[in-house]
């Protein structure tokens, strides 16, 4: 373990990024860019990286280091992030620490064997994919890594992974960092166009009458308590259903704005999974966590622009669970009409989102960190996701076709590993596509089976949106 001195420090880690970078609780997101030709080996991405990638933040270039101060004080918390590596313990604090990068050290270039059908090499990059999941990252170098799979699958001719670190910021960070070097195929020289957040606006705008006012502010202080106080009483003495897409096995996570329709088809699909593993399984007690960005701004921004300190969208960790009860088969009357199963998502969603319980246990944790410290936190945060059934992700990619080193993107999708969940989904949008990528359980969710199940859901869907509308 590294130690430093004053003289030697560099920015704090923010407390959320202490919370998921420990021996308790480590989390990484692994972003795919699936290639229309094969990666061109004389444009080496070394370079690239050196001149690209590391200058978008400076915790691409750094550890995290434990910080033994000659006296206690406070100082403020910042969001450079990429140039960085982590060490540390509850006797000290955890500080960004640029180092030299070895480049060679984060790249990596697979050997399969050569000259097979695109079917084999589907099976090599889904094993790598998984094996890579559950794989830490080395501590004495910067928390990132870059795949090239340079064989064709029946998605891609080529395929890059980027893997980093949740403690270099979130999903909308580090996405809207990749976007920043992606160009568009068409033109170039012009900007993406990423889809924007409609933020949730009254249809009455600022000139509420006070008889409004009052109902809706005493249903967000019952909201807000109510789901405070569950959080708490469920992390602590309530306990998930064991179903066929929660093992509720130990160290799940060492084996391989959310739109209302595809989270209520991924809930029905789900549902429709544990039917038919299991019969009566589809009204069992389960819970998913759908994670929501807190930023003011719905849209990305420049990567400039996130790290300035008055920034509407930082760069950083800024998000928060949402606890959702996955609607039950029986109660939704789903196998009649699965619209009532969205619905009734739609609704618990939407009071979710009208309380401010979540804010309320990001200020407990922070209690927590600071008479347990940083592991203490972690393990309310753990107790709370393990207690849970799955997760769900989503980031919205551009309208536009791209391409990364001059060569077109034709899907890209992401997934959080590390989470003690079995069933993780990350959801993403690109060129008018949507693309829902599975991190399951290892021989316990049959993954050939979800995803014939949600296709099937969404079917449903579409099919009982149709009659409605006609």
């Amino acid at each position: 373990m590294e130690i430093v001195r004053d003289q030697e420090i560099s920015e704090p880690v923010s407390p959320t990024g202490q919370f998921m970078s420990n021996s308790v609780l480590s989390l990484s997101i692994i972003a795919v860019m699936e290639l229309e030709e094969p990666f061109d080996d004389s444009l080496s991405i070394i370079p690239f990286l050196k001149d690209v990638l590391l200058p978008i933040n400076p915790r691409f270039s750094s550890i995290m280091v434990l910080f033994l101060p000659w006296h206690l004080h406070s100082s403020p918390y910042f969001s450079l992030r990429i140039l960085s590596l982590q060490v540390g313990d509850k006797d000290g604090v955890k500080r960004w620490k640029k180092v030299e990068v070895r480049l060679s050290d984060h790249v990596n270039f697979p050997v399969f064997t050569a000259g097979m059908s695109a079917q084999f090499y589907d099976e090599c990059f889904d094993e790598y994919l998984s094996k890579m999941a559950t794989e830490q990252f080395p501590q004495s170098q910067p928390l990132w890594e870059v795949h090239v799979i340079n064989y064709p699958t029946s998605h891609a001719a080529s395929t890059i992974i980027f893997k980093l670190h949740h403690s270099l910021g979130d999903g909308f960070s580090l996405m809207g960092a990749l976007f920043s070097f992606l160009k568009r195929a068409d033109n170039p020289s012009l900007p993406l166009t990423i889809p924007s957040v409609q933020l949730h606006t009254s249809k009455y705008g600022r000139n509420f009458s006070m008889f409004r006012k009052v109902p809706t502010f005493f249903s967000c202080v019952y909201n807000s308590a109510s789901d405070f106080c569950s959080s708490i009483i469920r992390r602590c003495l309530d306990k998930e259903d064991k179903t066929p897409i929660r093992s509720g096995h130990s160290g799940v996570e060492s084996l391989p704005t959310l739109n209302d329709v595809i989270t209520g088809t991924i809930f029905l699909g789900a549902r429709m999974y544990m039917e038919t593993v299991s019969q009566g399984s589809g009204s069992a007690c389960s819970t998913s966590l759908v994670l929501l960005n807190t930023r003011m701004l719905g849209g990305y921004k420049p990567v400039q622009e996130m790290l300035k300190p008055d920034s509407e969208a930082p760069w950083g960790n800024h998000f928060a669970f949402l606890k959702i009860p996955i609607p039950k088969l029986g109660d939704a009357e789903a196998k009649n009409n699965p619209l009532k199963f969205v619905i009734n998502a739609r609704k618990i969603i939407k009071r979710k989102r009208s309380s401010i319980g979540v804010y309320l246990t990001a200020k407990y944790l922070r209690l927590v960190a600071r008479f347990r410290g940083p592991n203490g936190a972690s393990k309310c945060i753990r107790g709370t996701v393990e207690n849970t059934s799955m997760a769900i992700s989503n980031v919205r990619g551009p309208v536009e076709q791209v391409a990364f080193a001059n060569n077109p993107v034709n899907g890209m999708y992401f997934v959080v590993t590390g989470s003690p969940q079995s069933l993780m989904a990350g959801v993403t949008s690109y060129i008018g596509k949507l693309r829902v990528a599975l991190l399951v359980e290892k021989d316990f969710i049959d993954p050939p089976r979800l995803k014939s199940q949600i296709e099937k859901a969404f079917e449903k869907i579409s099919e009982a949106a149709c009659r409605e509308s006609s």
